[in-house]
């Protein structure tokens, strides 16, 4: 049991300060003090400073710009390791779902995208490129690509509606299940503007193919989030352990 006069370690002060500092009024993307003005502050190394600062960026509080410095984090939003859509994921965390800079094009599938749907490289895919946004801020820039011949005048029903609603309600086409990859990246400076977020910030790289109940592949997409707007949430078994029914 720990020895209730004992202090803190001198990076849990500053972190608690920090903390504090944020819910105190700090806007996201407002910019932290540097590690040289809290290091004189507190009379402590860099270095200390400097830890505080990586648990702080752990826990998803704030996130680092390389030349720039220490800014707020947004809250983050997490996602389950389930096949939902976007939409699902924003309205169960009360959020309000949207898109922007939708454009809609039917394209050759060509020989990676035909690959992942099981289509030859000159059939037509439908190309939906959109930002999606959660209570109108952008929250990741998504490509997904889906074969024409079955969705026929997908342009005319989807506008800013979740994709997985429409193939339901219009195709009557529902995923059951999906073949997804993360991998963590960063924002090229392009990418970045359009989600309002600092160029070569984190990001995840979602690469999934989705699939209907008779194994037909419906839809392969490419999704870039803001790591400092989304992370994943999973649970693991040791071998041999099962979950209680």
């Amino acid at each position: 049991m720990m020895n209730p006069t004992t202090r803190p370690a001198k990076f849990e002060l500053v972190k608690q300060h920090l903390v504090s500092v944020i819910d105190g009024g700090l806007a996201p993307h407002e910019k932290l003090p540097t590690e040289r003005d809290l290091a004189d502050e507190f009379e402590i190394s860099r270095l200390t400073v400097r830890r505080a600062l990586d648990q702080l960026e752990n826990d998803g509080v704030v996130y680092r710009v390389r030349g720039a410095g220490t800014f707020v984090s947004e809250q983050r939003i997490s996602k389950s390791f389930e096949l939902t859509s976007f939409s699902d994921d924003m309205r169960a965390r009360g959020l309000t779902p949207g898109s922007l800079s939708v454009t809609v094009a039917t394209i050759p599938a060509g020989a990676r995208i035909g690959y992942a749907l099981k289509l030859s490289p000159a059939e037509p895919v439908v190309h939906i490129r959109r930002i999606r946004t959660a209570d109108n801020a952008p929250m990741c820039f998504e490509n997904s690509y889906l074969p024409d011949a079955l969705v026929p005048e997908l342009t005319e029903h989807l506008g800013t509606r979740s994709l997985y609603e429409v193939l339901e309600e219009q195709f009557s086409i529902r995923l059951e299940r999906a073949d997804q990859t993360i991998n963590a990246t960063v924002l090229d400076p392009e990418t970045a503007t359009l989600l309002q977020a600092p160029p070569f910030s984190p990001s995840f790289l979602v690469t999934r193919t989705g699939y209907d109940r008779r194994g037909r592949a419906i839809e392969f997409a490419e999704t870039l989030y803001r790591g400092d707007r989304y992370s994943y949430e999973l649970s693991v078994l040791r071998p041999g352990s099962h979950r209680e029914s």
